[in-house]
């Protein structure tokens, strides 16, 4: 008779994890014990929706606006949770406050979850909402936030919106990693898609924005809307700046002034390279140095702070006396 290996109890796992706290279940907990089941659908079929925000010097920026895109992305994939906006607003709050991260990456999630018959009915499924706290990692590491990215322009089709609705956050990533890759093989560090018709999209993660004459262009179709990128539209209408969404081709971003991507995981990033070419200059331009400042002052308007209150330490006294 075939002998068979004895199955293992240790629940060990040896992938080293970054300081966070996870909400699920009902629970926080560690990070490194957060888990879902293999049969959920969100694993399986990537059947899932989620948002990003982030905290900086210890509050969420637009969060409001992150749980509006949130929402919406229930409603249109037919997903329910037992947590209003309020009590998702306490549990983000609550995953920050107890990983002590004053800059933090927030992630929450809905999944389709699993069907108690493992039915293949999406409605017999019932959904799974998940949050968790991370430090704060940028699309962009310090040296590229300082001379800017060199992005390549792939001719990988970014998923159709007739197929996949952009406006929803979802993990159908398969045409991001790819063009990834594209990029790298061309010694590039990031990638960006095209549509359907060969006009930019975005890249994974970010939008694409272009300068030229002064003016700022970001495709209009296809892609994800942005809580950064509203952002741009926002803090150029304060600055009296012109900024549309529109076509925008290749040969448009290559040829432009400045370019630069925008995403909650880095704020605004410059883009100095486009294909090993240099943008404009080959320097980061006045107007995205200036859009960087000014989203980085943002995050100092209570109007668009959520401040976390962390538990207070206890006074031990002073030491000594």
């Amino acid at each position: 008779m075939r002998k068979f290996p004895r199955l293992s109890t240790c629940h060990e796992d040896p992938t080293p994890y970054p300081p966070g706290t996870a909400y699920m279940d009902g629970q926080y907990l560690p990070i490194g014990e957060a888990r879902i089941s293999v049969l959920d659908n969100g694993f399986l079929h990537s059947d899932a929706t989620y948002d990003v925000a982030h905290v900086w010097n210890g509050a969420f920026l637009r969060l409001n606006d992150h749980l509006d895109r949130f929402f919406a992305g229930l409603d249109k994939l037919h997903m329910t949770i037992p947590y209003d906006r309020a009590q998702v607003t306490e549990i983000l709050c609550n995953c920050v406050a107890l990983s002590g991260l004053q800059n933090a990456y927030v992630e929450f999630i809905c999944t389709r979850g699993l069907s108690p018959r493992f039915s293949r009915d999406p409605r017999d499924c019932q959904n799974r909402f998940i949050a968790f706290a991370i430090p704060f990692g940028s699309i962009a590491n310090p040296a590229q936030l300082k001379h800017g990215l060199h992005v390549a322009i792939t001719d990988l089709l970014r998923i159709p919106p007739a197929s996949v609705d952009p406006t929803v956050k979802n993990y159908h990533w398969l045409d991001l990693v790819k063009g990834l890759y594209a990029a790298y093989a061309r010694g590039a560090d990031t990638a960006i898609l095209v549509d359907g018709a060969g006009n930019i999209a975005e890249g994974p993660g970010f939008n694409v924005f272009a300068v030229k004459n002064g003016a700022i262009l970001t495709p209009k179709n296809g892609v994800l809307q942005g809580i950064t990128r509203q952002t741009i539209f926002d803090l150029s209408a304060a600055l009296q700046v012109s900024c549309t969404a529109g076509t925008l081709s290749p040969a448009a971003l290559i040829t432009a002034e400045e370019v630069f991507v925008t995403s909650t995981a880095g704020g605004v990033m410059p883009v100095t390279r486009i294909d090993g070419q240099p943008v404009g200059s080959g320097k980061i331009g006045p107007i995205t140095a200036r859009m960087t400042e000014q989203y980085w002052r943002l995050h100092d308007d209570p109007q668009m702070r959520t401040v976390v209150e962390y538990p207070k330490m206890p006074d031990t006294g002073t030491p000594g006396a």
